[in-house]
């Protein structure tokens, strides 16, 4: 609280704490209108917010106040001394709870700060990782609406296979020689014994202890994986699993009018990924194998593509097990990248690779990853709910160094034919929609979008007619097809069906 000469009325603080000399001026304060009581002494002179909104902003701030010295700990120090589910676990001196809008401060006894803890504002810290491992191995009860102060064995085990991926054998080796430290002062033998197990089970030098969680019972048996692209592909699966089927057959009496769907699958599958030629170009590149001499591999990209795109026979298999999975994208990587040896045709990446703001997985879990995508989607059954996810599959993993985009269509269209259903074509115009959608599945979740984009696409696919090229470049010269995406974006020129 500030006093100031020319004003009788005070200026009072963000949050102001009661004492001796202030308590009445605060509590009238209160009752004017001029503050509000977030808790027992705790008062707030933003009034036109939400008191919950308040809290939560000055939350450390009124916890350092209200138990000096507190360590956020347990369940607390795994999200950063953020509150979940309306409730901060603290070590504090304090035995009652502290109770806000929006939030419970619930303290235990314990011992004060240790080696490893992380200094926070105001006198504040949170547990390090080590105190915290061990803290959260402990058993605790749930309260009446399913909360409990530590983490499930589930909740550690993915948590300590995200270290591992992210600190390497070393750093693993380093948390439990503090944990080791840690342990007698803080009374944890039992819990030290399970986490040296479980690091062991994640280092693949122990097999003594049960695991309940996938991530690590998957980097235990020597394929770990990107648990949060596991996530989002049970998540893309429930989405898909949940929609009712949409069904484009591929029929016999149309197979004319497929003639030609191969080449302009293979030549936008490469004009999405930067490969561009002329229509002209492409067709002397499939049809007479004319190769430019100043591009070579970029011709032979198209011509890889297009070798497979028109083999039936290849594009109806489809894979029936993770292992088929891992084969048949490499068998494909090896014919769509033979003219590029610097990308490992055949092989998985060796370094990590991004696009723009996505990070793909690590080379070290694209195995594991790909196995556990591919048991993720034993409940779908429509064809095009199976090539909506296996192309988000590889797509998010991008296991290869090159070509992951066109390997990802692969595996998409030959769900499609292995079912007899029209396949799908991203045409020039329509890529910066598939990009967009894609992204937003990668990074908000918005799997949705992504669906109704490449049913969309499927649409103006089934209604071309391929039987010749005046035919097929006809219907994309009038359905906007082959407008470059940003010319056409900026002009306000969408695809339109034929």
């Amino acid at each position: 609280m500030v006093a100031t000469s020319d004003t009788p009325r005070p200026r009072f603080d963000a949050i102001e704490f009661t004492d001796e000399g202030n308590r009445r001026v605060l509590s009238a304060a209160a009752k004017k209108g001029q503050l509000t009581r977030l808790a027992p002494g705790v008062y707030t002179s933003i009034i036109d917010q939400d008191p919950a909104t308040v809290a939560h902003r000055h939350l450390w701030r009124i916890v350092a106040h209200e138990m000096p010295h507190a360590v956020i700990a347990d369940r607390s120090a795994r999200t950063g001394g953020m509150p979940e589910n309306g409730r901060l676990y603290v070590v504090s001196r304090r035995t009652r709870p502290l109770t806000l809008p929006g939030v419970e401060v619930v303290p235990r006894s314990g011992p004060g700060v240790q080696p490893g803890d992380m200094q926070l504002p105001d006198g504040l810290h949170i547990s390090g990782e080590a105190r915290a491992l061990l803290d959260n191995l402990a058993r605790s009860r749930q309260d009446s609406k399913g909360r409990s102060r530590t983490l499930s064995r589930e909740e550690v085990e993915t948590w300590l296979d995200s270290l591992c991926a992210t600190r390497g054998p070393e750093g693993l080796n380093r948390l439990r020689d503090q944990a080791k430290a840690l342990a007698p002062v803080l009374g944890r033998h039992t819990e030290l014994g399970v986490l040296e197990r479980l690091i062991g089970a994640a280092l693949n030098t122990r097999d003594d202890i049960r695991l309940t969680s996938t991530a690590l019972a998957t980097r235990a048996a020597g394929a770990p994986v990107d648990q949060r692209r596991v996530e989002s592909f049970a998540r893309l699966a429930d989405v898909l699993a949940n929609m009712s089927p949409d069904v484009v057959p591929a029929l016999p009496i149309d197979e004319p009018r497929r003639v030609l769907l191969p080449f302009y699958e293979a030549y936008f599958s490469n004009f999405i990924e930067g490969t561009e030629f002329t229509l002209e170009e492409a067709a002397d590149i499939v049809f007479e194998e004319r190769v430019p001499a100043e591009r070579p591999q970029d011709a032979h990209d198209v011509l890889g593509t297009y070798r497979i795109t028109n083999d039936l026979a290849a594009m109806r298999t489809v894979p029936r097990s993770s292992q088929e999975l891992l084969d048949l994208s490499r068998e494909r990587h090896a014919i769509l990248m033979e003219a590029r040896p610097d990308t490992l045709p055949g092989r998985w990446k060796e370094r990590p690779n991004r696009a723009g703001e996505t990070e793909f997985v690590d080379p070290d879990l694209v195995v594991g990853t790909l196995r556990a995508g591919f048991d993720l989607a034993t409940d779908l059954t429509s064809p095009f709910a199976r090539a909506v996810y296996m192309m988000f599959v590889v797509s998010e993993v991008h296991p290869f160094a090159d070509g992951n985009g066109r390997i990802a269509r692969l595996m998409m269209n030959s769900e499609l034919v292995a079912a007899g259903e029209v396949r799908i074509i991203i045409p020039t115009v329509y890529r910066l929609n598939y990009l967009s959608a894609l992204k937003g599945a990668t990074h908000t979740g918005n799997d949705r979008a992504l669906i109704a984009a490449l049913a969309f696409a499927r649409r103006w696919t089934s209604r071309v007619n391929f039987a010749s090229r005046q035919e097929a470049e006809g219907d994309m010269a009038r359905t906007n097809a082959l407008r470059d995406a940003r010319d056409a974006e900026e002009a306000g020129v969408r695809l339109t069906l034929p």
